[in-house]
């Protein structure tokens, strides 16, 4: 009997592959999606020292839709500014193993519109 994987495990897989070469520097950190069935999260992370240089969430912003675009482009926005505020104005972006399509896209173009270059 063939066991079927989890979605999650494939995503995570998936992910795992994409790590390998997608890495944040004290220039230029990564941009970190994670999305769950309510809400989506996104930190700025600098893997050289393994610290975490800002985030944002649905949560964070008391949104009370965070599994929608809308609500993935203001938490894009919110973490744009929040980069501006750090002097990052450049960042490498990891969709965490998720298809770049829906709220990942959203979150995207909300941090690129805001001033975010990747």
């Amino acid at each position: 009997m063939i066991k079927k994987e989890a979605s999650n495990d494939v995503r995570k897989r998936r992910h795992a592959r994409v790590r390998k070469t997608v890495t944040g520097t004290a220039d230029r950190p990564r941009l970190n999606v994670f999305r769950s069935n309510t809400q989506i999260f996104v930190q700025i992370i600098n893997d050289e020292e393994g610290t975490t240089l800002a985030s944002s969430s649905s949560v964070e912003l008391k949104l009370k839709n965070g599994a929608n675009s809308e609500g993935a482009a203001l938490v894009g926005k919110d973490i744009a500014e929040k980069a501006k505020k750090l002097k990052i104005d450049k960042v490498t972006f990891d969709r965490g193993g998720y298809l770049y399509h829906g709220r990942v896209a959203a979150l995207a173009e909300a941090a690129r519109k805001a001033g975010l270059e990747f």
